[in-house]
């Protein structure tokens, strides 16, 4: 069965310079099982009410400004799987979950970035299911749980995020050795009640966790987190890292 996986995306520019994250991803794709399907919960399609990508082929959507005219030109032609997005819509309503079918939207950084590194063929359906963050983490542990069994299914499920974001914050002259210490005790907290298992501190993490607001000024980065968790059991740590000083690059996978 495969895992839900937690992926730190970064940076746009990691589809060009993936650093030590692109290694990482690439081999943990290559640990598992080939998907039949990949469903990505990605931090920049918040909306509402929960919504499934229904295209056959949804374009790569370049989201972004001020980034050089190669990332632009980078295409992720992966197929969707329209078939698949309304039997998960219909799994999701089975749980009191609507769900409805956007059938024009393209796939975000959140999800084809990451993806080009796992999977650079694009020859796997890929779906994304959007994010309504005002409803917080505990609607995405239960957004999770609902569609757990989709690993049995062969669907690898990913939530596209950041372990930590706060954009203001920032060096972007710094280099991976520097890691500011803000950042590092909200990761460490965060990674330490994973390991526990302890839903009801991470639930609460905006007051129980060091600097959780200085990480996230918003919940939406984090959000994706609470839905592979909910999707799957057992933690476990694939990548740790930092970049720019603050940004976490953290890949979690639970089997």
């Amino acid at each position: 069965m495969l895992p839900s996986l937690f992926i730190s995306h970064g940076s746009p520019m990691l589809a060009l310079q993936p650093g030590e994250s692109g290694p990482a991803l690439a081999r943990l794709a290559a640990g598992l099982p080939r998907p039949r399907a990949i469903l990505v919960v990605s931090a920049h399609w918040e909306s509402p009410e929960l919504l499934l990508t229904g295209a056959a082929q949804p374009p790569t959507w370049h989201d972004f400004r001020g980034f050089p005219p190669e990332l632009h030109a980078v295409q992720y032609p992966a197929p969707g799987e329209p078939n698949l997005a309304r039997d998960i819509a219909r799994l999701l309503g089975e749980h009191d979950l609507p769900a409805g079918i956007d059938e024009r939207r393209p796939f975000d950084h959140g999800a084809w970035v990451p993806l080009s590194l796992m999977y650079p063929q694009a020859d796997i359906p890929m779906l994304q299911l959007s994010l309504p963050s005002q409803l917080g983490p505990a609607f995405q542990t239960r957004v999770g749980r609902a569609l757990a069994d989709l690993r049995r299914q062969g669907i690898l499920l990913i939530g596209s995020g950041s372990i930590t974001h706060n954009l203001g914050e920032l060096d972007w002259r710094a280099g991976p050795e520097v890691v500011e210490p803000w950042a590092r005790d909200f990761r460490d907290w965060i990674v330490e009640r994973l390991e526990r298992d302890d839903e009801t501190a991470l639930l609460d993490y905006r007051r129980q966790a060091p600097h959780a607001r200085r990480n996230h000024p918003s919940d939406e980065h984090l959000l994706p987190l609470f839905f592979a968790r909910g999707a799957g059991g057992r933690f476990g740590l694939v990548h740790q890292g930092f970049t720019l000083g603050a940004l976490g690059m953290d890949i979690y996978r639970f089997d």
